[in-house]
């Protein structure tokens, strides 16, 4: 597993936010003694994550919504933010809609379409997904989820943090592709994430295959193509240790 260091920090109101990445989508964000869990995944190493206050889920397959991760990690009568698609797994679960918002936990939190634009398999049609923003502290987080850079995310204002797929759907998010839609976010900080679906793959099924990315290129080239694309900007791009 990936070796575990220090959260990064962002400065805000009432104390850092402290941000956490672990394995592919999930991340734990700390701010002000509470703890928010998204994506949490069980076949990753999770000793280090915090019991959470909130939870929040972006889509259904298990490496997104894994009920194992969600009773470790729930504090009793947390809320588990989830779209529609989540409810069998998670009865009790909060199911906010595209273009929903609640304070679930004292957190606003809004949900923010996550869909493809090209077809195309893995599917993820509008509708059944969620990215998310999270205000705490006066700063706004974006959890981007599953999705190309549809209209949804290029309205999005005056984010401070996002978390941007790459490599995922094939052919879709490219790096280039990434960095464009990062560019028209234009946040403070990214962190590009879900990018390495062989990885992934194999934490589930050690012989598992699964497609690298567009263009031939590794996993490591497409990192540096995404940052390449984004030179210039007023951006900060940190690395998250997502994969062992």
């Amino acid at each position: 597993m990936a070796a575990a260091r220090a959260a990064d920090r962002v400065p805000a109101t009432g104390g850092d936010i402290e941000i956490t990445p672990f394995f592919h989508s999930s991340v734990q964000i700390e701010h002000a003694g509470k703890v928010i869990q998204v994506d949490p995944w069980s076949v990753g190493e999770l000793s280090r994550a915090k019991p959470a206050d909130l939870i929040l889920v972006t889509d259904d397959p298990g490496h997104h919504l894994d009920v194992k991760a969600i009773l470790q990690l729930r504090k009793p009568g947390a809320p588990v933010v989830i779209p529609a698609s989540g409810k069998p797994k998670v009865p009790d679960g909060l199911v906010l809609a595209n273009g929903e918002t609640a304070n679930p936990a004292g957190v606003k939190v809004e949900a923010i379409a996550a869909y493809d634009i090209k077809p195309g398999e893995p599917s993820h049609p509008k509708g059944k997904s969620n990215g998310y923003v999270i205000t705490l502290g006066g700063k706004r987080l974006y959890v981007a989820a599953v999705t190309e850079c549809v209209p949804e995310v290029r309205a999005l204002k005056n984010i401070d943090v996002a978390f941007m797929p790459m490599n995922i759907p094939v052919e879709r998010m490219t790096p280039s592709a990434a960095a464009e839609c990062v560019k028209a976010l234009a946040p403070k900080i990214v962190y590009v994430y879900h990018y390495d679906q062989a990885a992934a793959a194999r934490l589930t099924n050690p012989g598992a295959t699964a497609a690298g990315p567009a263009g031939g290129l590794t996993v490591a080239q497409s990192l540096q193509a995404f940052k390449d694309a984004l030179r210039g900007q007023v951006i900060e791009v940190r690395d998250g240790r997502w994969y062992p």
